[in-house]
């Protein structure tokens, strides 16, 4: 009798535990910029994530559960992001941290993935420290490397030889100098660089010591706010300097940034244009508007948007919420993914979903044109 009551409570303990797993949720953490001098940039990140979560939670989630995403504000300073991640990480039933906004932020973060052994997914960055072969670390987007060849074979191509670089005074912005050093090297040309030191702004001096330089073309690799401060400034001077920007500037932040300026420079692409006619860009768009964002569909939302729904779908493979090592494998498994247009391909030995690469030139009505 006592064996027959002790087999129950244990089939009903299991149903329990059973019950809480589909009553749970799939928790996902974040460090963004919510303020300060990339704020933008980190929350649209956010949006764009969360508009597609938003829209999985309202079908049911995954596995009967929903997904969480929790966000915290990192101010765009690299050892906030790491107490943030710290943080993250005591967050029972974590299952991948998410969506960093730049190499940077990330630094101290993987680390901490790697010791805990949960998925470091879709970083804002295509910088040499998150291609480094890691068993957590995944990202969705080419590598700097990737954009930036494109744009210098453009460019030389045209009979550019005096490319200055700039870039941030800091271990990320150093080895993107290099990825162009090393382009360069192979034709027998040497850029030159302007290194800034992270959130300062460009002043008089500065500036006047970046057109010292005398570019013929000028490979940008920094943020928004000072990418757009040149670019105004280079026109009240009525300099003209054909600019590229790496994807890491934020497209739609930097034309906000730079109005007018920003006509004629061009900005690597790493995801499709968002007035594209592919069935990810339309089913993101609706995320958004369902989600009551006002403002149009950016680049830096459509990524969030991508990313979320391959981290979901390797969700839907692991089929076990607050498992942070079956997402993990579910992930490392994924094969080749089509998230509707855009296709991602992960695998043991493939940390990296795309190669996707694009040059978007900047209109004079401020949209623009890849």
């Amino acid at each position: 009798m006592q064996s027959r009551l002790n087999a129950l409570l244990c089939v009903l303990g299991m149903l329990w535990h059973g019950s809480l797993l589909a009553q749970g949720s799939w928790i996902v953490g974040q460090s963004a910029p919510l303020s300060g001098s990339n704020a933008v940039f980190g929350q649209d990140i956010r949006d764009g994530a969360l508009a597609y979560f938003k829209i999985v939670n309202a079908q049911g989630g995954v596995a009967g559960a929903s997904i969480e995403l929790v966000t915290l504000d990192d101010q765009n300073q690299r050892k906030t992001a790491g107490e943030n991640t710290t943080k993250l990480l005591q967050t029972r039933g974590l299952v991948a941290l998410f969506g960093y906004a730049s190499a940077t932020l990330s630094l101290d973060a993987m680390p901490q993935a790697e010791k805990a052994g949960v998925l470091f997914f879709a970083p804002f960055s295509g910088a040499n420290p998150v291609r480094k072969p890691s068993p957590v670390v995944h990202t969705l987007r080419a590598s700097y490397g990737d954009e930036l060849e494109k744009m210098l074979a453009f460019w030389t191509g045209l009979g550019m030889k005096q490319v200055v670089v700039v870039h941030y005074n800091d271990e990320v912005g150093v080895q993107n100098f290099g990825v162009v050093e090393d382009y360069l090297a192979r034709q027998g040309k040497q850029p030159q660089a302007f290194a800034l030191e992270r959130n300062a702004k460009i002043d008089d001096a500065s500036f006047a010591q970046l057109v010292a330089l005398k570019p013929e073309v000028i490979i940008n690799t920094v943020l928004s706010g000072p990418a757009a401060e040149i670019s105004k400034r280079l026109v009240a001077q009525g300099l003209f300097v054909p600019m590229s920007s790496l994807s890491f500037v934020g497209a739609q932040q930097y034309i906000d940034a730079a109005g007018e300026a920003a006509a004629g420079v061009s900005i690597g692409q790493v995801v499709p244009n968002t007035a594209a006619s592919l069935p990810i860009v339309r089913e993101c768009a609706r995320a958004l508007q369902d989600a009551g964002i006002t403002k149009a569909m950016n680049s830096t939302h459509l990524e969030a948007c991508i990313a979320a729904k391959v981290l979901t779908e390797a969700m839907r493979r692991s089929r076990k919420p607050g498992d942070a090592r079956a997402l993990l494998a579910a992930l490392r498994n994924l094969g080749s993914y089509d998230a509707g247009g855009f296709v991602v391909n992960y695998g043991p030995d493939q940390n990296h979903g795309s190669k996707y690469v694009e040059l978007g030139m900047v209109r004079r009505d401020g949209r623009l044109r890849n």
